[in-house]
């Protein structure tokens, strides 16, 4: 009997030339894997190609649920964009699958697992240091990064292979998408001087061609979790998919960056992410109301890290789990309701409330019924700005003496 591993299986070109490639150079046997996390597969047909290829078994796994609760959830706490931008979509799904892996790996008595991921990107360590992390005896087989095949050549050995092969309308770009967000690349997108062409895009519409009437929409948090719609609580994954339809109509989620890999590599990165864009916008401005001046100073810090380790890879890492301590001692009172405005492509905040809003309408207002006694900010003043009033007296009066 052979041995056996188990395969991160998408049904796409470098997966699918990674069954072939396994069973020739490691003469291992391989069962295939594929976790749903949103991504609109048709997951029938993945799992008979794979064994049309030569696996044999497979495994298709719902974990929708289990991605938005212990994932999307946690990244909404940290107000998780790397560099400003990119909301982590792929990021927060690789551990997720990693685990996946080692779960049927052992489940199989499997000797290894294996991945389609390149050299050049950051999957490869996200992939590789959580399975490590839950597994270290576990061989890694990475076949594209190992055999560094190009494209051409790799349907030339999909063609010599008799391995089936699938084009879609986007052939040119390369698409990875889940609930949190759908990444597009390669093609036209590789030259950073070049707007985004139309056919990019599939969630949203462009904001020239978006319904010409603005929308309003309500979202209540609890324990910083988004929870309803317009007063409707809805379930996780139906909530986060309402969502993506209703802001990407409104041309909502569209993000052009230039982002730093992990590896060193500057790259050009193109996403649609509607319900991240919204979600986190309206989670940001309720800790503004919620929180203190002095917590979401220091929270900024801990969101910063918090998001570095995701996005490199560090989901297995104690202090990711430190910091997730004081995250989540924060979002225990961040409950409340924020009031967004879509229309064609524009996202704004326009009203928040909270039972444990820090904003006191009698201490705020400039009316005459205001309780704050601006006499108070004499002895303040003077108090504050003390040590700049010091040091400025001393470096004239050294001038003067020079």
């Amino acid at each position: 009997m052979r041995d056996k591993i188990v395969l991160a299986y998408s049904g796409g070109l470098d997966t699918s030339i990674s069954i072939k490639w396994i069973q020739e150079k490691y003469d291992f046997d391989v069962i295939t894997m594929t976790v749903d996390v949103g991504q609109g597969s048709n997951f029938k047909d993945i799992e008979e190609k794979s064994k049309i290829i030569g696996a044999i078994k497979h495994y298709s796994i719902d974990a929708k649920e289990e991605f938005v609760k212990n994932y999307i959830f946690r990244a909404i706490k940290a107000n998780a964009l790397y560099e400003g931008k990119y909301p982590m979509s792929a990021a927060l799904s690789r551990p997720l699958i990693a685990s996946k892996l080692v779960e049927i790996a052992k489940k199989e008595g499997a000797v290894g697992v294996a991945h389609g991921c390149t050299g050049k990107g950051n999957d490869q360590v996200r992939f590789d240091v959580t399975i490590k992390s839950l597994e270290p005896n576990l061989k890694i087989i990475a076949p594209i990064r190992e055999w560094d095949l190009s494209r051409d050549e790799e349907l030339k050995y999909a063609r010599e292979n008799k391995i089936p092969l699938v084009f879609e309308k986007n052939k040119i770009y390369s698409i990875d998408q889940n609930l949190w967000g759908r990444s597009i690349e390669s093609g036209p997108l590789e030259d950073p001087s070049n707007e985004p062409p139309e056919d990019a895009f599939e969630w949203t519409e462009s904001p020239e061609s978006a319904i010409d009437k603005p929308e309003y929409l309500t979202i209540d948090f609890r324990e910083g979790i988004p929870c309803a719609i317009n007063g409707e609580s809805l379930e996780a994954v139906t909530l986060i998919e309402n969502l993506n339809n209703v802001a990407g109509k409104h041309g909502i989620g569209r993000i052009d960056h230039m982002e730093d890999r992990l590896i060193g590599i500057k790259s050009r990165e193109v996403y649609e992410c509607p319900a991240a864009t919204v979600i986190l916008e309206a989670h940001k401005d309720l800790e503004k109301t919620v929180l203190t001046k002095h917590e979401l100073s220091f929270k900024k810090l801990v969101d910063d890290q918090w998001t570095f380790l995701v996005y490199s890879g560090l989901w297995m890492e104690p202090l990711k789990e430190a910091l997730e301590v004081f995250i989540n001692k924060t979002q225990e009172r961040l409950m409340g309701r924020v009031k967004v405005k879509l229309y064609k492509g524009s996202l704004r905040v326009v009203g928040r409330s909270s039972p444990m809003s820090l904003y006191n309408l009698k201490l705020a207002t400039y009316a005459s019924s205001t309780t704050f006694d601006q006499t108070w900010s004499l002895g303040f003043i003077e108090l504050w700005g003390l040590p700049t009033k010091a040091a400025n007296v001393l470096k004239r009066n050294r001038k003067k003496r020079d």
